[in-house]
């Protein structure tokens, strides 16, 4: 028999992203966290920051939110806050991906025992971690209705990584990609585009051989582009950058938890949305990953390249009325903006070859998209809500 659903999920909405830690006479990448800082965060912060593997990072979280609106004034406390704490250090954080020059061989592990750890079993992929993600949590209390959820969700996974790309730079060099945070994660193991599940004691009994075998310590050590949470009844997606721009990360999220209300809507009345093979997703998330939204995806549907505008606008389309049930019409259709404005690859792109044009040295151009970045952290975080 079916598993039936017989109570609409609570959509209630998460934001976590991880920042890096610049010094703001140098540009580059804090080595050592000063005593201190992270002491002053929490005491601000409470359990809404964390240290991350290595000490240039830094991760916020936001409390649960029944809105995007709510989360977008959440998020922008916790900005503005780790801001003007890091400041009193002269530091600042930059919500990128990557950072534009700073090289991973010249970071230093948080000194903690669950890192360390992680250190020992990664060896020489996971030094090179230099990297900061957005994960977006929704509230589906159902485990059956969540592994339902979560085997339709992988089509829209590479429109939403295109949204966010935030990582053009690598040690000082334009890699040609949009997202090249995700060429790095990729090296880790149990990462990239999930299996399908045909319910959630299948899940639970696949995950639970690597526990049970001492081989991960919980499920949190699996990193796929989205998973169920192990430690809350979300669905969690993890493909996306971290936006620069906190209206881009809030759009994001607004659209990714109207996806997730649709499929439980397509699923409330029998129907689902349809699954395609993981073979193809993967060619739209590489196209993501490699252009951002410059080139268009493929619709699988029609067969061809589609335009990344043309797409935005059918799934603009395809979840109105979940954007109207969950208060975000505003927030969803802001991501126009991004398209408008350029992801904040674009625009460390831009500013680096302005730089250049203006005889500035390839050094200085990189140390220019450091600002930028700087500044498009903190600009949106005290805009009224």
């Amino acid at each position: 028999m079916a598993h039936l659903i017989h109570k609409e999920p609570s959509f209630t909405l998460g934001i976590e992203e991880e920042y890096l830690l610049v010094d703001k006479t140098s540009r580059d990448l804090v080595r050592n966290a000063p005593k201190g800082l992270m002491d002053v965060c929490q005491k601000v912060l409470a359990e809404q920051v964390s240290p991350e593997f290595l000490q240039c990072q830094i991760e916020v979280g936001t409390q649960v939110c029944k809105t995007p609106k709510e989360a977008r004034a959440d998020l922008a406390r916790l900005r503005s806050s780790i801001a003007q704490i890091a400041g009193e250090h002269n530091l600042a954080p930059i919500a990128a991906s990557t950072h534009p020059f700073a090289d991973w061989m010249d970071q230093r592990f948080t000194d903690k025992e669950r890192y360390a750890e992680l250190a020992r079993d990664l060896q020489g992929v996971g030094r090179r971690m230099l990297i900061c993600g957005m994960h977006v949590h929704v509230g589906i209390e159902d485990p059956e209705l969540r592994i339902d959820i979560f085997n339709q969700l992988p089509y829209f996974l590479p429109h939403l990584l295109a949204l966010s790309t935030s990582s053009p730079f690598w040690q000082g060099r334009d890699t040609g990609l949009d997202s090249y945070r995700l060429t790095i994660f990729d090296n880790l193991p149990r990462t990239g585009l999930p299996p399908r599940f045909d319910s959630y004691g299948q899940y639970k009994r696949t995950t639970d051989m690597l526990v049970n075998t001492g081989l991960i310590a919980d499920a949190t050590k699996i990193w796929w582009d989205l998973r169920p949470s192990d430690r809350y009844p979300t669905l969690e997606m993890r493909i996306c950058d971290v936006p620069t721009s906190l209206d881009d990360t809030v759009a994001i999220a607004a659209i990714y938890v109207c996806l997730v209300r649709m499929l439980y809507r397509l699923r409330r009345d029998n129907l689902s949305w349809r699954k395609y093979e993981r073979f193809l997703v993967n060619e739209n998330r590489w196209r993501a990953q490699r252009y951002g939204t410059r080139e268009g995806l493929i619709d699988f549907g029609r067969g061809k390249v589609v335009a990344f505008d043309e797409l935005l606008e059918e799934i603009i389309s395809l979840i109105y009325q979940d954007a109207e049930a969950l208060d975000c019409v505003a927030e969803v259709e802001s991501a126009r903006n991004i398209l408008k404005h350029g992801t904040s690859a674009d625009r460390q792109r831009k500013t680096y070859d302005m730089a250049l044009a203006n005889r500035k040295s390839q050094s200085q151009a990189l140390q220019s998209v450091v600002d930028m970045l700087i500044g498009d952290t903190v600009a949106q975080t005290s805009k009224g809500t």
